[in-house]
């Protein structure tokens, strides 16, 4: 089945992208740095450290995103709910950041987005409670339903 390369796919895109935004962060740090670039008044090397920390943590953020579709893919099993909701939230900030690259970067960046969040719901989709998810309380048997009421002596509709 395609969930596995998608899962893999999907990890490496997101352990590249990672890096990119850490990258681009880094440089744009470097340059406000170096520029002694001002906005309002902030203190120049505030707005340097506070790129290197968005980047940081973006980095991060790709990271353990990353990770959670990877282990998708080694244990060929869903992720808990704490995975869920991290790659959910990842596949919103895509949707959100695809839909602003096509005005400031371009259509590249777009499909790449765009790509990302596709391996990311694809992955959600595919890795459900019957492909392997371990079994909850909402996986149990369902109850038995209630017995139906015993028809009228006389033949008639019994009464409701």
């Amino acid at each position: 089945m395609a969930r596995k390369p998608v899962a893999w796919t999907g990890a490496i895109l997101l352990f590249l992208e990672a890096l990119g935004i850490a990258f681009v962060n880094w440089v744009l740090g470097r340059v406000a740095d170096n520029q002694h670039m001002s906005l309002a008044g902030i203190d120049p090397k505030a707005i340097s450290v506070g790129a290197w920390i968005m980047g940081g943590l973006t980095g991060i953020y790709l990271v353990l995103c990353g990770v959670v579709l990877l282990r998708m893919a080694l244990r060929d099993r869903a992720p808990g709910l704490p995975g869920r909701i991290l790659l959910i939230t990842c596949a919103v900030v895509h949707g959100v950041l695809g839909a602003l690259t096509v005005g400031l970067v371009g259509w590249q960046a777009f499909a790449f987005m765009m790509l990302v969040l596709g391996m990311i719901v694809f992955s959600l989709l595919m890795y459900d409670r019957e492909n392997g998810a371990p079994a909850g309380p909402a996986d149990e048997a369902p109850p038995a339903p209630p017995a139906s009421p015993a028809p009228a002596a006389n033949g008639g509709p019994s009464p409701a």
